[in-house]
């Protein structure tokens, strides 16, 4: 690793930490005065920047750039296929026909022109249209990786509609800040000028040893073993769980450590998760459009930092089956640029207040937007870990816990609020209780939990871009508090109004608030006389992405033109489409050329073995051969029909044009065959021995590290 000292010292850290990002700091030193000013009035109010800047910010980047070690640039963007994208141009110019300098200008910083056709679009382009935009994001910050200056961007098309996820989060960011900033005013909040969301992603994922991860055609082309017997040992004795991290995995975590602290990613905390070889690492957070940078930085220098540990890192939702899958919990919360957290209580009873309005907001806006909250996490592979018990549901609902929602029950009620200091909860007029610090949520189970300042979601799949979530979020809330603005910026007693508005959102909208057992099957029971929705499968959840109600509240606040919505839909539904026939042909490859030739001629060499013993003496027993052949006979044929049936389904599938029905079919039909030929595959593992059996067993994937 680069940049390190040899010794084993920490004072180093501080130098290191975002070496390798134009932040700041470098901005202010490399920067004229006017530039900087100009260039942080832009990242910190959202305003336009001018094109004669923008070369002086180039011409330094460049020379920055130059000095540690990068040959080239590009335009670093995020399309909808769930990753990054970057097209490498080196800074060379030709001086003479024999000689070159090295060159940046403002025009390549502010705009690039990749080829775009093969860009999932969703219809949004027609193939003769494969023209891409991409553009400078200066809400973040650019950064070498690679020998490379990579500079974040938006990425559109030639018409001009959102192609990435950037765009869409960065509308969403401009929403939240107009309408929290209209509620602040009411306030009497006249200091801050903007309202950013601020994430905290956890990002869990597994370690497996290289060797095993070549020998598994499954892992290598789906992220998941599609075939595999349950270990004797899984994660039973909880031994695992913030366990004594083997030397192996330790000194992995200290060169991620280095290689994400050099990119200014703020790692934290690391630990073992619960199941076997699965881990986590949480960031400091920090405002929402940079975490998502971020984030898409830590999934990759996490896989790049294994590899040279002889490691693979699985980012998959559920790679092992009956255990503990990988999920990503968005700590998600709302700041002003002067630091206050406007999801913490406060001591003052306008703090108070503003707080439950907020509060409410959000209560509000999970309720009437369960189904986008659902959207936003759906995939083919975190279908297999949502209400598996070790991840929330596929329900959505909140945790607020026993105290904050006596007080909410109280306000509803107009009365005294029973926890240690009675007073009537009248919003605007007499104090909120004050509850501990501490009070966070200790209930694992809660798709959507309040944990003392902010909100945990805790649905997101391991390898999800955290930003269609966070899109939702802020979508979602800066309605509601867009509604609640427009009442009371013509109130006659505000303080009226606002407790009206509280009460009235916490009378209709208490259904969405449990803080029990949401695995349990009385909850699942109870969701559905409180008219909860309950999207088990994304084939269920993706319609309902383009519902009028969820096109008017996009279009509305200009997140999304409904063009680029049903485009999205399209995306969606094909890439789950894609990774389930994957699968599927996967598994078939795998059945066909491996798993029953292998089953196959272990059955050969168990009836051999019978017939010699029978020629040696009719007496000696046979039984055990006998019986096995059986067994294993019996799978072989389940297993051939099973193959038979998916690679009829997948014929099938060719001749659908509906999308919808599609994803039906593939989430009724096709798993369910390819469940099957699983469980008939692991039966006939349970039988085989281990010099027959053609992969790695599940402890050698899980355990040998």
């Amino acid at each position: 690793m680069n940049n390190v000292p040899a010794e084993n010292k920490s004072n180093y850290i501080p130098e290191l930490f975002g070496s390798m990002v134009f932040n700041d700091k470098v901005m202010k030193e490399r920067l004229p005065k006017e530039t900087y000013k100009a260039l942080k009035k832009t990242m910190e109010l959202g305003k336009s920047l001018d094109r004669t800047i923008a070369n002086v910010v180039a011409n330094a980047m460049k020379d920055w750039a130059v000095e540690k070690g990068a040959t080239h640039f590009t335009h670093w963007f995020q399309p909808m296929t769930g990753y990054t994208a970057e097209k490498h141009d080196s800074f060379i110019t030709p001086e003479t026909p024999t000689s070159v300098i090295m060159e940046f200008s403002g025009k390549e910083l502010v705009k690039g022109e990749p080829d775009a056709s093969s860009f999932p679009s969703g219809g949004l382009r027609a193939t003769f249209e494969a023209r891409g935009y991409t553009a400078w994001d200066p809400s973040a910050y650019a950064f070498i990786k690679d020998n490379t200056l990579c500079i974040p961007t938006v990425f559109c098309s030639y018409g001009g509609e959102a192609l990435d996820k950037k765009t869409p989060l960065l509308r969403s960011m401009e929403v939240i800040n107009k309408q929290a900033l209209r509620i602040l005013r009411l306030f009497g909040n006249t200091e801050a000028t903007r309202v950013i969301t601020t994430v905290g992603p956890e990002q869990e994922y597994f370690l497996i040893d290289k060797d095993y991860y070549a020998q598994r055609e499954d892992l290598m082309l789906c992220g998941r073993t599609l075939f595999g017997e349950r270990p004797p040992k899984g994660q039973e004795l909880e031994d695992h769980y913030f366990g004594t991290i083997k030397p192996r995995i330790k000194a992995f975590m200290k060169d991620l450590d280095i290689e994400l602290w050099k990119l200014g990613v703020f790692a934290k905390t690391e630990h073992n998760e619960v199941a076997p070889a699965q881990h986590e690492l949480a960031p400091i957070f920090t405002n929402t459009n940079v975490a998502t940078d971020q984030n898409q930085l830590t999934m990759e220098i996490i896989k790049k930092v294994a590899q040279k540990h002889d490691l693979v890192c699985l980012l998959h939702e559920k790679p092992f089956e009956g255990i503990n899958g990988s999920g990503k919990h968005n700590n998600w919360s709302l700041s002003t640029n002067t630091g206050v957290n406007l999801l913490e209580p406060g001591d003052s009873p306008a703090e108070n207040a503003q707080f439950l309005l907020f509060l409410s907001a959000v209560i509000k806006a999970v309720d009437e937007y369960q189904d986008l909250l659902r959207v936003s996490v759906a995939s083919a592979g975190n279908d297999h870990r949502l209400g598996a018990n070790e991840a929330p549901p596929a329900i959505v609902s909140m945790f607020l816990g026993d105290e904050l929602s006596d007080v909410l029950k109280s306000i509803e009620n107009d009365c005294e609020y029973n926890g240690k200091d009675k007073v009537e909860m009248k919003v605007g007029v007499h104090i909120l209780p004050r509850f501990p610090k501490d009070t966070t949520d200790r209930n694992r189970t809660s798709p959507f939990a309040f944990t003392g300042n902010k909100f945990e979601f805790r649905m997101l799949g391991s390898g999800d871009s955290i930003a269609g979530p966070n899109i939702v979020l802020n979508t979602i809330v800066a309605e509601e508090l867009a509604g609640f603005a427009d009442k009371l910026e013509g109130a006659e007693d505000f303080n009226a109004v606002l407790h009206d508005i509280i009460k009235e959102v916490l009378k209709d909208h208490k259904r969405i608030i449990f803080n029990g057992n949401n695995y349990s099957q009385e909850w699942v029971e109870e969701a559905q006389r409180r008219g909860l929705l309950n999207l088990r499968t994304t084939a269920d959840a993706l319609p309902t992405f383009i519902s009028q109600k969820n096109i008017d509240l996009f279009t509305k606040h200009k997140i999304f033109t409904k063009g680029e919505m049903i485009s999205r839909y399209e995306i969606l539904s094909e890439l789950y489409q894609k990774k389930i026939t994957i699968e599927a042909l996967t598994m078939d490859e795998m059945a066909r050329k491996e798993i029953i030739p292998a089953v196959l001629e272990y059955v050969d060499f168990l009836s051999k073995t019978a017939a010699n013993k029978r020629s040696l003496s009719p007496d000696i027993p046979v039984s055990t051969e006998i019986s096995t052949v059986k067994e294993l006979s019996a799978c072989v044929e389940n297993m051939t029909s099973l193959v038979n049936q998916l690679e009829e389904d997948l014929q099938l599938a060719k001749k659908e044009s509906d999308i919808q029905k599609l994803s039906q079919f593939f989430a009724n039909t096709v798993l369910q065959h390819m469940e099957a030929l699983r469980e008939s595959a692991d039966k006939a593992e349970h039988f085989m021995p281990k010099k027959y059996w053609p992969f790695p067993s599940y402890s050698e994937l899980l355990y040998k590290i």
